[in-house]
Order: C-alpha cells, then structure tokens, then sequence
C-alpha cells in the first residue's frame, strides 16, 4: 500500500475498530441485568465460569496476590494489541490526532462508574502518582501537620516523610488495632490529634496490609466540619468496594485501574473535587491557562494511548458484571477458604471478616507457624502465590516502636479475584488445613 492511501485509510480504521466491542464481550454474562441479588449471584459457577475462561492467565499457579496487580482480560489485551498496532503504523499522527481524540470517552466512562462529574477525573499511571499529585501539590508550610494512621501505604508515608525533610511540615502517626473490630476508633483517633495547625487527613478506602475497609465518608465528614482536606487512597476500593464518589464527599481521591478493574498495567485515575483543582499544583509543568482544568494533571510528557484507550474496555468488561456482584463474589471466596480455618484456635486473624468490613482480601496468621515459612510452602511446594505482610508500626505517642517489639501484623495476606476458580480457592484451603494438622515440612 502506498504511504499516501495508507494514511488516508487509518482515520477510517481507528474509527471502526475503536466504535466495536471487542466480540469476547458479547460471551460475558450481564450480570448487572440479572435479577437476582448480588449475594445470590455470589455462588453461581455458571455464572462466573465464563468470566474465568475470559482471562488468560497460567492456572498451572494459583495467583493469590491480585491485591499487588490484578491481569487483564482478553477482550482488553487484544484492544490493547490492536490499537497500539495501528498506532505503530504512524504513531505521531495516529496517537495525538486520532487516538488523543477518544481520551475523554474514557474520562466520561471512568465518571460513570465512579459516581461523579468528568471534569474531577484525571487520567494517571497508578495510585502513587494520583496520591503524590496531591502530596506534593498541596500548598503547605513549615509546622504545617498531616495526620494518618501507621498502616498506610508505605510509598505515601515516604512521600509526606519528604516534605519533612525538606520544607518542615509535621507528620502525625497512630496506630489503630488489629484486627480493628471498631471503625469508629479510627475516627475518634483522628478527631483526638487533630489541631489547628492539622491541615490534612489521609485515609485508605482499604488497607492495603489486611485488606480492613476504613470508615472513609466518616473521616471525609470529619475533615469537613474542621476545614481540613481529605485525601483518599483508593489504590484497593475502586471497583471492589460498591460506592459513589459524591456520596464519599471526599477532596481527593487515587486509585490504580490495574488492580480490581483489570486494566492494562500502569494505568490509574486521579479525582479533585472540582473547587480544589485550582489550589492543587500538578507533578509536572502545566499552563497557566490550565489552572482550574483536571486535565494539568495529566501534563506528563509522551505517553501511551493505546494503554489509556483499553481502559475503555476494562470498564465495559466491569459493566456487565457490576461492583455489587463483584464485591459479593470476591467475599464469597474469601469466606469458602476462611472457613475451613476459622474454627482453629491458632489461628490468628488480622482482618475483622465482619459483613461489610472487608472484600477479597484477608490477612492471618498460625501461631507457631514463621509466616514467611509458610508463604515459602505455598510456593515452592504448591505454586500458590500469595505475600507475607510483617508491620511493626507505631506506639500510641506516635513514635516507631523499636526492632524489638512485636509485629502488629504477621502474616499472609490472600487476595483471589472474581476470574479465580473454586478449585484454586479449595486447593489453597486444604493446604493451610494440612499446615495446621502437621505443621511445616521438616
């Protein structure tokens, strides 16, 4: 083909293949549509096999660490091929004059699933850097406290521990217990350190060690009735946890696609509540004229369209299955091997598996059993992968507790995902019963 007829035939092409569903779609039951509850959709094989078969994953291992990143489906990973294909054909033209052009359909779609209005969505690689946006951005001063609990994400504790070092704010530590049975604790050892020099909060959806969802609208509700901004690290609730963004109230909010949305890898979303977006400074230079417009924070240099674009698909796939259906899934298989061990006395659990306090994810330990030891046994003896999760933390004063302490948590933490099958939930089931009839092999 010459060069002249095949740049003329790629508007045609990106806009054909871009308006299609990929035809994998089509086979994924509408889960959304059905009429029966998400609780009793939870159980039904039928139901989730046909989203198991959408994802080509090794099931030679059993991946129990989806809460680190999560695969894409099919349908995504062949969006993605095709239009980085066509991209390839000419990327300069191709990316920023036709591809650029589809960005705010995937804007548009992650509002909707989010609750929101479009023009509070940006468009980032993960929850770090949506996170980070807002830490640094932030304008704020020497005696200036931010105020969080020790199980945050270690990067955001780093990323505030910088601002320390360099410009002289306060960062405020306190722990809350484990497993937490009470989320209302959280909320008053929020309310007892705060001051007037407190100018804000950082709270997870989900803790990241455990898998605990936090009282987040509570903690938002609180910033609120003291002037202080929220931030909100969602890197674990987006698409696991059924919300809405204008019912959080929050100021602002991160997440990863790449986990519970099954997006292609290094893709994220950054919401600013639409009155913040001018005080906020973005990571990277942006124009004048862009300060009050979301999309400065998406200043970033060259960056791949393609990757942004399956986003689009990573939604429809979560669209027909809902995040009620897949919330009550993802609890359905943590509860199937939870219970094969909850009877143990030695058994110790560092998330509160009270309805509505926790998802896919759960953390616990074997008393007499090394955690690290046993995630080695998973692996090497059963190709089960899962994490081991040691946090020390700090002391009700705030301070770090010394190397000689104990852990405040020590243990595995399990994350299935709804493409997860029920053989793989019960073969890692039997295996920590064994462990716990016959310990460790010698």
């Amino acid at each position: 083909m010459k060069r002249r007829h095949f740049l003329a035939s790629l508007p045609a092409l990106a806009a054909c293949r871009s308006a299609q569903d990929p035809a994998s779609l089509a086979s994924l039951p509408n889960l959304r549509a059905d009429d029966r509850t998400a609780p009793e959709l939870a159980g039904e094989e039928s139901e989730w096999r046909a989203v198991q078969e959408a994802f080509a994953v090794d099931r030679s291992m059993v991946n129990f660490n989806n809460g680190g990143v999560s695969p894409s489906s099919e349908p995504v990973q062949e969006s993605l091929k095709r239009l980085t294909a066509e991209a390839n054909g000419a990327p300069a033209y191709v990316m920023w004059r036709l591809q650029d052009k589809r960005r705010e359909e995937v804007r548009t779609a992650l509002a909707e699933v989010l609750g929101t209005d479009p023009e509070q969505v940006a468009i980032t690689r993960n929850t770090s850097e949506g996170l980070q946006i807002c830490q640094f951005g932030l304008p704020l001063e020497r005696g200036d406290q931010v105020l969080c609990c020790d199980q945050e994400y270690g990067r955001m504790l780093t990323t505030f521990r910088q601002r320390v070092r360099r410009e002289g704010i306060e960062l405020v530590l306190f722990p809350i217990p484990v497993p937490l049975t009470d989320p209302d604790e959280v909320v008053r050892q929020f309310e007892a350190r705060i001051t007037p020099r407190t100018r804000v909060l950082l709270v997870s959806q989900v803790i990241n060690l455990t898998g605990q969802f936090l009282p987040v609208d509570a903690v938002c509700a609180l910033g609120r009735k003291h002037g202080i901004a929220v931030i909100v690290d969602g890197a674990h609730g987006f698409a696991h946890v059924p919300f809405k963004m204008d019912d959080l109230d929050c100021d602002y909010y991160a997440t990863s696609l790449h986990k519970w949305l099954s997006a292609p890898f290094g893709t994220g979303m950054l919401y600013v509540r639409k009155e913040r977006i001018g005080d906020l400074w973005p990571l990277m230079a942006a124009p004048e004229s862009r300060d009050d417009d979301i999309r400065k924070f998406e200043e970033i240099g060259t960056y791949s369209l393609p990757l942004v674009l399956s986003i689009l698909d990573a939604v429809r796939f979560h669209q027909r299955l809902g995040t009620e259906n897949v919330h009550a899934r993802l609890t359905y298989l943590r509860e199937r091997w939870a219970q094969r061990i909850e009877d143990d006395p030695r058994v110790r659990w560092n998330t509160d598996r009270t309805p509505g306090r926790a998802g896919g994810i759960a953390n616990f330990g074997i008393e007499g059993v090394d955690s690290a030891a046993l995630q080695k046994h998973l692996w090497e003896d059963h190709r089960i992968y899962t994490i081991t999760i040691q946090h020390r933390g700090v002391g009700a004063d705030g301070r770090e507790l010394p190397v000689e302490a104990p852990l405040q948590i020590d243990g595995l933490r399990v994350s299935p995902s709804f493409y997860s099958t029920l053989e793989e939930v019960d073969r890692f089931g039997a295996v920590i019963e064994d462990v716990l009839e016959h310990g460790l092999p010698a």
